[in-house]
């Protein structure tokens, strides 16, 4: 009689293991048709017009990029990454989902922020606090000099940043989301410095986890040092947009001009620069 054949047991996979760490940051922390509309909204207040070229620095899976060519076909987004990994993730699960005559629209561009030359655009954006990779005034003055001049002459550019007592703590945030709690990691700050570095964990209702999935390393501007040194850029004029609060005291999501703000524990906000 003959042996039976062995039998090749597979390895249960945990949550963490299937999981894409791209999917979750968006789930997590991106509202993408949130932000056009914002940007949309916002650029007509200021100029009267319909902004129509879009360049998103530091676009990851470009996302946003994706979203602005859906609002018609004159519309064109050009992203702009350092990393070609993130780039592919982006071309491959979101720039792949759009009609073919919507892909021809978006450019995805593998280069560094300050050397990559675009055609003139109507409005750039630099979110997820990215531009916070700058962490000298002389740096971040010689990237805004570079977004004035990529810009249309009636060109807005938009920024966001986070801020509050809490944004100096080593602390951990957690929210849940669907089928995964999302934790910000605070996980060292330097108040001489501002140096801040920062943590994104995932946790899955199985117990499984993804440490470090994400991980920066920035300098923590404040509100005041971004305005001047935008202005030392050449911008005309800046204007910071509040995250309004709702019935309970948690942010609504709508953002408007704010000349003071609030002394919050922990805060969300944009800048928006116009040319």
């Amino acid at each position: 009689m003959s042996a039976k054949p062995a039998v090749v047991r597979k390895k249960h996979m945990t949550m963490a293991e299937q999981a894409d760490i791209h999917e979750l940051y968006e789930e997590a922390v991106q509202n993408v048709e949130y932000e056009v509309e914002f940007l949309q909204t916002t650029f007509k207040e200021i100029r009267d017009r319909t902004a129509y070229v879009f360049r998103e620095d530091f676009c990851g899976s470009a996302s946003a990029s994706c979203q602005w060519v859906r609002q018609g076909e004159e519309f064109q987004a050009i992203g702009i990454d350092i990393d070609p990994t993130v780039l592919e993730w982006g071309r491959q699960n979101r720039l792949s989902r759009l009609p073919a005559a919507d892909q021809v629209r978006v450019s995805l561009i593998e280069g560094d922020v300050m050397t990559v030359d675009t055609p003139p655009i109507d409005l750039l954006v630099a979110f997820n606090f990215s531009y916070f990779i700058f962490d000298t005034r002389d740096k971040l003055r010689a990237y805004f000099e570079r977004a004035y001049a990529a810009l249309k002459d009636d060109g807005v550019f938009f920024v966001d940043l986070f801020g509050g007592p809490e944004a100096q703590e080593e602390t951990k945030e957690k929210t849940k989301c669907k089928g995964f709690t999302y934790i910000w990691h605070q996980a060292e700050f330097h108040p001489v410095t501002n140096y801040i570095r920062c943590h994104i964990h995932f946790r899955f209702k199985d117990g499984s986890k993804i440490k470090k999935a994400f991980t920066y390393e920035w300098r923590l501007w404040s509100a005041p040092e971004i305005r001047e040194v935008l202005a030392e850029a050449g911008f005309k004029k800046t204007t910071l947009y509040w995250e309004g609060e709702d019935e309970d005291g948690e942010g609504n999501g709508e953002f408007t001009p704010e000349d003071k703000g609030e002394a919050d524990l922990a805060w969300i906000a944009y800048i928006v620069a116009e040319k």
